[in-house]
């Protein structure tokens, strides 16, 4: 997540691309700042699902990069590897911040009731279907956004085998129009769960076999722009790159103005992944932009390198705030709170716990 070294670019590895694509960093940094404002009382303005989905996206993007890239190297990708790799990068800050959380309950510091099916649930990343049938009984205050982990867990015990496999087979020209057909199929699916009687939109918010499909828009536009190179053989200038993130932009603030529940459980998600891509297309190719400047900017970048740290802590630290200070203070104030002790965290996992985990990651490339 950093931004020194391509391979480690991954939500399995540490540092981002900086030196070719830097402006992601900035993104995983708009993305935790979007979840954390909306868990501080800024939901009804931009909701907390977009910094989501605009994780998965990216996580599409830069895995698929990851793994074309190997790909080319060595012809082949080592499953084994790959699979290591994810869990070097994501379980030494789970495991902590897990330890912190039932640690918070033990001392009576959170006042849940946990039990073995709910831990094991967020140790073994099921947290989401477990939260879709069980609800927030069994687990921390503060630990229930475990469950966008379990979604992309989910899709990368797949999603690898299967551009493995069309790698193989000399199929690469058709993949992209493979995971179209796929994210059509998850539109499809769940037009079909929210037409069905009792429907609770919490099966299409959570369940991996609804929301595949937004980290599969972020791979899509990472088959596309390797396999074809778009800005010279089709002619896309920067000014035209412009005007389609303007257009994804203002297809992105449009999706949020309709919060029936039909069209934000079905066309919603979506809509968000098409119209990240050329925001994304755009922030890879032009860096000398002013929101490129902005992503770009070193401290910026820097709460990106640590997003996931406060992914995982950051609604464990605002379930310990008392209400009666939350009502009182301002939704800014709460909000800086816990994002500087987010950040605070996250500097400690990166300094004292992720070194020597990142030593053995770069190991297995």
């Amino acid at each position: 997540m950093s931004s020194t070294d391509v391979k480690n670019s991954l939500d399995e590895s540490k540092p981002a691309l900086t030196a070719t694509i830097p402006s992601l960093d900035g993104f995983r940094a708009v993305s935790i700042f979007i979840v954390a404002a909306s868990h501080c009382g800024l939901g009804w303005i931009v909701p907390g699902g977009l910094g989501v989905t605009i994780f998965f996206f990216l996580s599409g993007y830069l895995i698929t990069m990851l793994l074309l890239r190997e790909a080319d190297e060595t012809l082949s990708i080592n499953i084994r590897h790959f699979y290591l790799r994810r869990v070097l990068r994501l379980y030494p800050p789970l495991i902590v911040t897990l330890a912190i959380a039932y640690g918070l309950v033990y001392f009576g510091l959170l006042h849940d009731v946990v039990t073995w099916a709910g831990a094991l649930s967020q140790l073994f990343y099921f947290a989401n279907y477990y939260q879709l049938y069980s609800g927030s009984n069994g687990i921390p205050t503060g630990t229930g956004v475990l469950w966008s982990l379990a979604v992309e867990e989910h899709f990368y015990l797949v999603y690898p085998l299967l551009l493995l496999a069309f790698i193989r087979y000399r199929r690469m020209a058709q993949f992209p129009a493979v995971l179209v057909l796929l994210c059509i199929a998850a539109l499809v699916w769940r037009f079909h769960l929210v037409a069905a009687p009792n429907f609770e939109p919490s099966r299409t918010f959570y369940a991996s076999d609804t929301r595949f499909d937004s980290i599969l828009y972020g791979a899509i536009l990472a088959l596309v722009s390797k396999q074809q190179s778009v800005t010279t053989s089709a002619g896309v200038t920067p000014l035209k790159m412009r005007i389609f993130a303007c257009v994804g932009l203002f297809g992105l603030v449009l999706s949020l103005l309709d919060r029936s529940i039909v069209f934000r459980e079905t066309i919603r998600y979506s809509l968000q992944g098409i119209c990240l891509m050329p925001i994304f297309f755009y922030a890879i190719n032009v860096n000398d932009s002013h929101a490129s400047h902005l992503l770009n900017w070193s401290p910026v970048r820097r709460i990106g390198v640590y997003s996931y740290s406060i992914y995982l802590i950051h609604f464990v630290l605002l379930s310990l705030i008392p209400p009666q200070f939350t009502i009182r203070t301002n939704t800014l104030v709460l909000l800086t709170i816990v994002l500087g002790g987010s950040c605070l965290y996250a500097f400690l996992i990166d300094k004292y716990i992720d070194p020597y985990f990142r030593q053995l990651r770069k190991a297995l490339h």
